[in-house]
């Protein structure tokens, strides 16, 4: 587990990736809940939830930017542009002027960068780590997420149950801009940033024909197809049950305040925390897409069940087993996705798999008609439900690549 902090770059990279991680999850919390107060509406709630998913569609152009212009100094953009969305958002809150229609808008200028922060940080982590030690790299990276959904979500809740919105997102604000600073503390890394294609290589291309390419390399290999195919599917059908849609769950399921809204969310992050740790010490013995093809239905299963619960207490025992599930399922995904991508493509890869995505969005906003029309728990039946045909049907479909000796 301790091995890729030998790596100077991922001493910098593993605390900016906390930081902004427990920004992403504070702000998640922070503004779901007070969209979902304000508007009393569980559509307000899936817009808002939509909203920060809109650059997905555009995901691969900045696979194509980080393989042209490194994913160093993408990545410290990136994270420059959060410190400032942020700041906006802040002002607003500090002089009065909030109100959903703003949080709407203002996250969908965040969404259209922070959907690929994932993808880009793991490039980096393959781009500037010894290849024996990226299962390890991938796995403790993951972490970070996991941590942040945990500590942030109760964070989060609680900070503005006591203090109140303005401290709560001053603090969501600082941890955006620590995190951009500490992507220029590997000063030696940052001198070194140079073009992932050189000169010679990006004469005559131009970034629409990198981005072809890019699709056409994952549409015609086989394994990344099925890999890019599994997170089109569980970002529709099973992301949203336990993401954007937790507020309506505390609140108009088991009707509990903010406080257990955290406890929901800490716990389905605290399984995938567990399953992170355990994955970064057996992964290397593993065959990961068998492992990632059973965790996903199991993971399925677990959503079923956590949709039957009648009390938020038995519902938190199944959301800590599906989060150790989808650990395990989406932290194999993406290092076979990396390892498969090969070095030329492997930004332009990773941004059609951020671009997968998408999904999610779509699920939120087709699960807000489909809640009012039938309720919570018959929705999060039927997207579990079919999220566990069409895994078997994909594990079916690849079986060669998925389950070869």
């Amino acid at each position: 587990m301790l091995a890729p902090f030998e790596t100077r770059s991922f001493r910098f990279q593993w605390p900016a990736d906390l930081l902004t991680s427990w920004a992403f999850e504070m702000e998640t919390i922070i503004l779901g809940w007070y969209v979902l107060v304000e508007t009393g509406s569980v559509f307000w709630l899936t817009l808002y939830g939509a909203s920060q998913y809109l650059g997905t569609l555009i995901a691969p152009i900045y696979g194509v930017a980080g393989d042209r212009l490194g994913h160093k100094s993408l990545l410290l953009w990136m994270r420059t542009s959060y410190a400032v969305i942020a700041s906006t958002l802040l002002a607003f809150i500090l002089t009065g002027h909030i109100n959903p229609v703003v949080v709407v808008i203002i996250s969908t200028l965040m969404g259209l960068v922070r959907p690929s922060d994932l993808g880009v940080r793991a490039a980096l982590i393959a781009e500037s780590m010894p290849a024996g030690t990226l299962t390890a790299a991938m796995s403790v990276s993951r972490t970070t997420q996991d941590s942040a959904r945990v500590a942030g979500a109760l964070a989060g809740a609680s900070i503005v149950a006591f203090f109140g919105m303005a401290p709560a997102y001053m603090i969501v604000t600082a941890f955006y801009a620590v995190g951009a600073l500490l992507m220029l503390g590997d000063t030696a890394q940052v001198r070194r940033i140079s073009l992932a294609m050189t000169p010679e290589e990006q004469h005559g291309k131009s970034p629409w024909r990198d981005l072809k390419e890019g699709v056409a390399h994952t549409w015609k290999t086989p394994i990344l197809l099925a890999l890019v195919s599994l997170a089109f599917l569980t970002n529709l059908s099973a992301f949203p049950l336990t993401m954007g849609l937790m507020p309506y769950v505390a609140k108009d399921v088991f009707h509990v305040d903010q406080t257990w809204l955290g406890y929901l969310v800490a716990s389905f992050a605290a399984g995938a925390l567990i399953g992170s740790l355990l994955l970064s010490n057996v992964a290397s013995s593993m065959r990961l897409t068998r492992l990632m093809m059973g965790s996903s239905s199991l993971w399925y299963v677990m959503l079923l069940i956590f949709a039957q619960m009648p009390t938020p207490t038995l519902a938190i025992v199944f959301l800590i087993l599906a989060g150790a599930m989808q650990s395990f399922s989406m932290t194999s995904l993406q290092i076979t996705l990396l390892r498969e991508a090969g070095e030329r493509f492997r930004g332009r890869v990773m941004g059609v798999r951020m671009m997968a995505i998408y999904s999610l969005p779509i699920g939120l906003l087709a699960a807000g008609p489909l809640i009012g029309l039938m309720g919570f728990r018959a929705t999060a039946t039927l997207y579990a439900a079919i999220g566990l045909i069409f895994t078997i049907i994909i594990s079916l479909r690849w079986r060669a690549e998925l389950w070869r000796a």
